[in-house]
């Protein structure tokens, strides 16, 4: 039998390494089905700050109805126990105030085998709510203040949902009373809901909670607390003297003294269902949801303009 001919034994190497490649590459829809889920398709576990529920509850509601093939469970606790599930492999996400610590990082990265990525997609606002009859609904910082720590010229008492571990005290005492200590008089209800109906039922009681409970006139349910409570004007911050409310322009303008960041953290190393999620949070339609829900949207710019119509 002959040997082949130089040109011959190159078509057969070709032909060879060409037969692998083909039995080695599958198609897309073969490799999208061998993942356990995509962003049309699939069950994940997240986890978000409890105070941004309504917001967070509208974003995977329009996500679900866009890919009905599926489910996004979200476990809502205080903030402390969010970036507790940093070190939980069944967690896909937490949404939160503040992004992973270098530790935090390097467990994912080591532990989890994840990338971990984030991105600040929104602002909200703490909105100071007070009893129908309360008098004192104009504060400056400095009331604020005293009324945490107990030193206000009345009795008032400050209530959160909850004394510890969440994203509300721990604003408050890193970034309004940069340490000191809140008054022991302080109340801890077992969620933002509660805080409102506390507040509702206690003239003397002063409630901190972030807007999207409170600030959406459109919300049905948000419009039935505001019959409950008012929303306190705070001291701006551009204009000493000036008192302003938790709208969405004092928020975009940052005239409101109290604003905080919204985070998510991705914990996916393939893109599955957290990546679609997190690409709809910070698409156009998710940033509309965040403004809709009186959020200042952190990756698009919805400015409105004077328009002059003609008669």
């Amino acid at each position: 039998m002959k040997a082949p001919s130089g040109r011959q034994g190159l078509i057969l190497i070709v032909l060879f390494f060409g037969l692998l490649l083909m039995n080695g590459c599958k198609s897309y829809k073969a490799q999208q089905d061998e993942l356990p889920d995509t962003a049309e398709r699939g069950t994940i576990h997240i986890s978000a700050d409890e105070s941004f529920k309504p917001v967070i509850d509208e974003q995977v509601q329009v996500y679900e109805a866009l890919y009905p093939g599926t489910h996004i469970v979200v476990h809502y606790k205080p903030e402390a126990e969010c970036l507790k599930d940093f070190y939980v492999d069944s967690i896909r996400m937490v949404i939160a105030t503040r992004s992973f610590s270098k530790s935090e990082e390097r467990f994912m990265t080591d532990s989890l085998k994840t990338g971990p990525e984030m991105l600040r997609v929104a602002l909200d606002a703490i909105a100071v709510v007070l009893h129908p009859q309360s008098p004192d609904s104009v504060l400056s910082m400095q009331d604020v203040r005293a009324i945490l720590t107990g030193r206000f010229s009345k009795t008032l008492i400050p209530v959160f949902d909850g004394t510890q571990a969440t994203s509300t005290v721990r604003f408050i005492v890193d970034s309004v009373l940069h340490g000191d200590t809140l008054t022991a008089a302080t109340v801890g209800a077992r969620s933002s809901r509660e805080v409102i109906d506390y507040v509702a039922t206690h003239p003397n009681a002063v409630g901190f909670v972030g807007v999207s409970w409170i600030g959406n006139r459109e919300d049905t349910m948000q419009v039935s607390f505001l019959k409950k409570v008012k929303i306190a004007y705070l001291e701006s911050r551009e204009k000493p003297g000036k008192y302003i409310l938790p709208v969405q322009e004092n928020i975009y303008l940052d005239r409101y003294p109290m604003v905080r960041d919204l985070v998510y953290n991705l914990k996916e190393n393939f893109k599955g269902l957290g990546h679609g999620f997190a690409e709809f949070m910070r698409s156009e339609r998710g940033q509309l949801i965040f403004k809709r829900a009186y959020l200042r949207p952190a990756q698009r710019s919805f400015l409105s303009r004077p328009v002059r119509l003609k008669e």
